[in-house]
Parts: C-alpha cells; sequence; structure tokens
C-alpha cells in the first residue's frame, strides 16, 4: 500500500511543471505592463475589466502548469459519480460575465484528485462531443499547492490548469473576476487585484463574439479514493453579464433565461451539497448544507 501510494504521488507530481508557459506568452503578446507586486484590492472595481482600463496589466508572476485532464460535464469520459456542480448557466449567449466569489478552505486531500473550484466559465458546444471553453477562479487543489487556495485558469487550448502563484489568497478572502470576449476570436480572464485589473490569460478560441455562460461551485471526489469533502459555503455575488453587441452589463437575474438543477426549490441538493438562491442568479451560495 505504501509502494502504490508512493507511485501515485510521483504521477502526481510529474503532472505540475514550472517556466513559462503557453498561457504566459498569450499574456506577455498583449502589451500589457507587468502588474506589480500588490496586495488584495482594498476596494470593489468601478469599471469593467479591458485593456483599455487604467491601470490594466497582466500577470508576470509564476505560474503552474497542470497537464492533470479531467473530463467535464458534456464532454465524452465523463464520470458524474466523482463531480458535484452547484450553479447555473446562462440559457442563451453573452459577450462576457463579472463577479465576485468568496474563498474558503476545503477538507482537500493531499495526493489526490480532489478538488473544489468556484469560478465563471465561458463556453461553446461545437458537437459531437467537443467543448471549447475558457475558465478562471479559484481552487483548491490535491495536486498542486494541497492545503493551499489559488487563482486559476483553465483552457482547451492549452488543456492544462494555470495556478498563478503571485496571488496570495487566504480562506475568508473574496475575489472579483471578468470574463469576456475581446476582438480578433479572443477571450480573456482577468482579477480585480491590488486595486488594478490583472490579464490572467487571453486565448484565441472559436466561442464566437458570445457564449453560453457558467456559473458554479465545483467539488471532484478523487474516485480511486472514494471518501468525504467538507466545503464550507462559498458566497457568489455581483454577477454581471455583457451583453452581446456592446452595451452595459446587467445583472444576472431571474429574467434571464437560466438552465439549473431539476429542483424547483430556493435550496438545490447535490450529493450532500447545498445552493441556496438569496437573488436569483446573481446572489447565491454554495457548499455544505447546513453551516456557514
Amino acid at each position: 500500500m505504501k509502494i502504490r501510494k508512493a507511485v501515485l504521488w510521483c504521477a502526481l507530481a510529474a503532472l505540475v511543471t514550472a517556466g513559462p508557459t503557453p498561457s504566459e506568452a498569450a499574456a506577455t503578446a498583449t502589451g500589457l505592463p507587468a502588474c506589480p507586486k500588490a496586495g488584495k484590492s482594498t476596494r470593489p472595481p468601478t469599471e469593467r475589466a479591458g485593456r483599455a482600463t487604467p491601470g490594466a496589466c497582466r500577470a508576470a508572476g509564476h505560474i503552474l502548469e497542470s497537464g492533470v485532464r479531467l473530463a467535464r460535464r458534456g464532454e465524452a469520459g465523463f464520470t458524474p459519480s466523482g463531480y458535484h456542480h452547484l450553479g447555473a448557466n446562462t440559457g442563451g449567449e453573452w459577450a462576457g460575465v463579472s463577479g465576485r466569489m468568496s474563498v474558503v478552505d476545503g477538507s482537500i486531500r493531499p495526493r489526490s484528485y480532489d478538488f473544489v473550484a468556484g469560478r465563471f466559465m465561458v463556453k461553446r458546444n461545437m458537437g459531437r462531443g467537443d467543448i471549447r471553453w475558457l475558465e478562471a477562479g479559484w481552487a483548491e487543489t490535491g495536486w498542486a499547492g494541497p492545503g493551499r487556495q489559488q487563482i486559476y485558469t483553465f483552457n482547451t487550448n492549452t488543456k492544462t490548469w494555470q495556478f498563478y502563484e503571485q496571488y496570495a489568497l487566504k480562506p475568508g478572502d473574496k475575489v472579483w473576476l471578468d470574463l469576456h470576449a475581446d476582438a480578433g476570436g479572443y477571450w480573456s480572464a482577468w482579477l480585480w487585484w491590488g486595486n488594478r485589473w490583472n490579464l490572467l490569460t487571453a486565448q484565441q478560441l472559436p466561442l464566437g463574439a458570445t457564449a453560453t455562460v457558467e456559473q458554479y461551485v465545483e467539488v471532484h471526489v478523487d474516485a480511486g479514493k472514494p471518501g468525504l469533502i467538507d466545503v464550507p459555503p462559498v458566497m457568489v455575488d455581483n454577477v454581471r453579464l455583457r451583453p452581446g453587441g456592446g452595451g452595459d452589463s446587467r445583472f444576472w437575474r431571474e429574467d434571464i433565461p437560466t438552465l439549473t438543477g431539476s429542483n424547483p426549490a430556493q435550496r438545490e441538493l447535490n450529493g450532500g451539497f447545498c445552493l441556496d438562491w438569496l437573488t436569483r442568479y446573481d446572489t447565491w451560495t454554495a457548499g455544505d448544507c447546513g453551516k456557514g
């Protein structure tokens, strides 16, 4: 048994690499200045993210690129037994999404494929099980920095996780994120940090100028290590959608066509976790039932 665990850990460790990554190269190519070292933001953003926003910069710290590939819902090879999806996705297409998420400490087991993530995603189903997307948020995983919460992105160009070490998170923090379409078929992910918008990555993806949007707290339990994961409720609020063709962002409210779980009640259950809609659909919590 000890030998098996040692082999598993070696395999996991090999999946995380250091040094320049395709995501770093894409961000550098934007021409934005490198983001200086900074602490958490002390105020919320007053302007939406973009290259022309005053103070905009690009993430320039060390990035871990992880080759761990876990199939997402809707993809071929997806196994729902290990996943818990808590949130919603739009019934139509939008040019972007932004909002705030709280950071919590999940009971993620080190040297495992466990993870908990609070994230926004833009995606398009290309047909025949081929889904293209960009996601950004925070995550705590069993294979990259176990026990730590980290800002991350994932895109289907590189099919890897990128963990941004320059942003030091701790439970109780709240982070603002923005994903939106840019010119030339690019989609970008931004983090509000140091009271300025930090570009995490810019990826050319076949999504078009608009895409389906997701907001989820996602929990994955390693199928090879059955067990339980505790996740204190994550708060998500101030969720806004950018309309296609320009215009001001608007709150993701109940009048926007939205797809959720089958439970019509204010509380939705998924594998022992609870999603509580405080204001459908821009303010909600997700995590362990009855805690918080």
